[in-house]
């Protein structure tokens, strides 16, 4: 197959995408977009949020949200079999058993009353045909695969038990329970620590060497589409400005996009610290503890943290950084009040710990939090300028709605979305500019602290 070959006609071809065009209402998300995949290879497809990526990889198994997307126009053929106009019974065989995805945002992706057993298990059921019992143990197995600590206990669980990093995992397993074809991949590690993440992607080469798997690949992580991708496409505004060689994209890139998407590549090169700022944040021996259950010997607490110490100062950046479920973002909400903790929390030299109510809402203006799961923590019956202007009706309540909507556009500028997109809701977006839209939120106020 020529390297970035576009509709071949060529029933060899495990996947072919060929002049893909879809659009929400009269706004197009997808123009004219072509490519194939073949069987154990792997493309990466590569742009920044609201590039059309994730809308590409939802035409492909028919999971767009209709009546919101009008029905994607071209052809997408699955092992020369035309997926576009296909019926319900047709794609049931696509989807899990030929093709897989690994869906973006996993607290969304989970079904919040159903345990992990349930829902990892229901897919061997269904297209595996295995009892109950069977599929348990498979279950387990996939589990231990996908590195989830102490995952016979989990079992029983739900996905608000889980942290983000353990969610994920949990929808990897389900995504590989049927050894596909083809595992369409949307961010895989975007929650996972760096270990776990090198252990994914890992565990994805391996199974694609022993099934002869192929992995579509959705990431802004160019150091994941180095390791990873044999091909890649870059995408902006819904169109493939780019296709290439994993070598020729990184070495030899053409268009002008791709040029400015490879330097926008994080260096690692963090900013001086100039002489000794003040400290804005501090947490002393800070304990948090959950309660596990209640039973007859009475409760049982696990203990998320413990006894920790983090100092933050102005324009200072602290990264806290451990495996998922290690206790970080427990620390980041104790810090903010947002749970309930032992020890000191102070905050611009104040001891905020035994702090009221009211005391802590005034201090809500400097202390704000981008949370991990930007899909969650919007509200999906509030617009953009709703949500992101919300601060500023309880801590300014004086300024005008002129005087919001305009700082709301300023704002919405500063994290690259523009300011039309205000009157839109959060399910109108893709997950990195839902991500755009929980800093901008946060950033509105302008705070001295952020989490």
């Amino acid at each position: 197959m020529t390297i970035g070959a576009e509709g071949s006609g060529d029933l060899s071809n495990l996947l072919e995408v060929n002049d893909l065009h879809v659009s929400f209402g009269s706004d197009p998300a997808v123009r004219g977009v072509s490519f194939t995949i073949d069987a154990g290879e792997t493309l990466a497809l590569v742009g920044e949020s609201g590039s059309g990526k994730s809308v590409t990889a939802l035409s492909i198994l028919q999971l767009l949200p209709y009546p919101m997307a009008n029905h994607p126009a071209g052809s997408i053929t699955v092992n020369g079999a035309e997926v576009i106009g296909a019926d319900d019974r047709e794609l049931l065989k696509i989807r899990g058993s030929v093709i897989s995805m690994i869906f973006q945002e996993p607290m969304t992706s989970l079904n919040p009353l159903h345990t992990i057993a349930k829902q990892v298990g229901e897919a061997l059921v269904v297209h595996k045909r295995l009892s109950k019992k069977d599929a348990a143990t498979r279950t387990l197995e996939l589990l231990h695969l996908v590195g989830l600590q102490d995952a016979a206990t989990r079992l029983g669980d739900y996905p608000h038990q889980l942290s983000g990093g353990q969610r994920q995992r949990v929808m990897i397993a389900m995504a590989l329970a049927n050894e596909p074809k083809l595992l369409i991949a949307d961010e895989p590690t975007t929650a996972l620590d760096v270990t776990i993440q090198a252990q994914i992607l890992k565990l994805l080469k391996e199974l694609q060497k022993e099934m002869g798997m192929a992995l579509m690949l959705i990431t802004h992580d160019l150091g994941i589409v180095r390791t990873m991708a044999d091909r890649i496409c870059v995408m902006t505004e819904g169109e493939i400005v780019e296709r290439g060689s994993r070598e020729a994209i990184f070495n030899r890139p053409t268009h002008e996009y791709t040029r400015h998407l490879l330097a926008a590549e994080p260096k690692g090169e963090p900013a001086p610290a100039e002489g000794s700022p003040p400290v804005v944040a501090e947490a002393r021996d800070l304990t948090v503890n959950y309660q596990v259950n209640k039973g007859w010997f009475g409760q049982k607490f696990f203990k998320a943290v413990d006894n920790v110490d983090v100092v933050v100062r102005a324009g200072q950046t602290v990264g806290v950084v451990g495996e998922s479920g290690s206790g970080k973002t427990t620390l980041g909400l104790a810090m903010l009040r947002l749970l309930h903790s032992e020890g000191q929390v102070r905050f611009n030299g104040n001891d905020i710990q035994d702090a009221k109510r009211k005391s802590l809402i005034s201090l809500r203006r400097d202390m704000q939090i981008v949370f991990q799961d930007p899909y969650g923590s919007l509200s999906p019956r509030m617009t953009v300028q709703n949500i992101v202007e919300e601060g500023l009706r309880v801590h300014e309540p004086d300024v005008g709605s002129d005087q919001r909507r305009e700082r709301v556009a300023e704002v919405l500028s500063e994290v690259g979305l523009e300011a039309a997109m205000m009157d839109r809701y959060p399910h109108e977006f893709s997950g990195g500019q839902r991500q755009r839209i929980s800093i901008a939120r946060a950033m509105v106020l302008r705070p001295k602290f952020v989490v």
